[in-house]
């Protein structure tokens, strides 16, 4: 089946060792991934994508994330997480914390995924090289404090695609995330996490706007042309017979099809 699968990752796995889990249920072929990866230590939810669902990564890739963390202080860890070498240094802030929102200026941890000269910066970064990717900048649309005892607190962070909490965590003084849980990404709820339901392509989705065709724009999508329509992003092109893909504004009234997803062999992106 087509569609998105809702997982709630536990904590001791790669995100790729998850997505295998579910690759290993599907038909032989079946291409699969996911949306957004988890560290090891990390739980929460990890969108996974089978089969033509893989075509619309990048749409839920740049949706943004909500995470719950503890993050411990008077400490310091080579990897902004429980898995690094721990330094401590009892310097543990009180009262109010400086809770950074809005465009984020951050570099991300040398242990990520982020490429560095072509190569993931961790596998440089545990052969012993000194790694520094550069910085980037990111959006934290909330930053809130949960609770706190003694030396750890507990937030709630709701931010842009690509932002490291590790790094936002770290950025606080002497700090590390001792526990780190995604909860939502974009309209998606772990709540709802079930590895055994599929959704719908069209479902998983419904958070772009629409832009009906008539069945002569719906042809002319389906062969990569452009249709008469306004769309300030992405948008669904439907029909009367449902979703024929992902169009992109192109030029003022006019919108490109640059995912097209129905037929037996979809081109994908064009």
């Amino acid at each position: 089946m087509d569609g998105v699968t809702l997982l709630d990752k536990p904590a001791g796995i790669s995100s790729a060792a998850a997505l295998a889990g579910i690759r290993r249920e599907q038909p032989r072929g079946t291409k699969t991934g996911h949306a957004g990866t988890l560290d090891p230590f990390a739980t929460g939810l990890l969108l996974i994508l089978i089969g033509r669902a893989t075509r619309i990564q990048r749409f839920l890739l740049s949706l943004p994330k909500t995470y719950r963390v503890t993050a411990r202080f008077g400490a310091r860890s080579s990897t902004g997480d429980p898995e690094g070498e721990i330094t401590r240094t009892g310097r543990v802030p009180a009262g109010e914390l400086n809770l950074p929102t809005g465009a984020v200026r951050q570099r991300p941890p040398a242990f990520s995924a982020v490429k560095v000269g072509g190569v993931r910066a961790y596998r440089l970064a545990r052969r012993g090289a000194e790694v520094q990717p550069p910085e980037r900048q990111v959006l934290v649309h909330r930053f809130e404090e949960l609770w706190r005892d003694q030396d750890r607190r507990g937030f709630e962070i709701e931010c842009s695609s690509g932002t490291y909490v590790r790094s936002l965590i770290a950025a606080l003084g002497d700090a590390y995330c001792e526990d780190l849980r995604r909860i939502r990404i974009g309209p998606f709820d772990v709540a709802d996490a079930d590895p055994a339901r599929v959704l719908g392509i069209s479902e998983a989705l419904s958070f772009l706007p629409e832009l009906r065709l008539s069945s002569g724009e719906a042809r002319l999508a389906l062969h990569g042309g452009a249709v008469a329509g306004e769309a300030s992003g992405p948008a669904r092109l439907t029909d009367g017979d449902g979703l024929i893909g992902i169009g992109e504004p192109l030029a003022p009234g006019k919108v490109r099809p640059v995912v097209v997803l129905r037929g037996p062999e979809p081109p994908g992106e064009l």
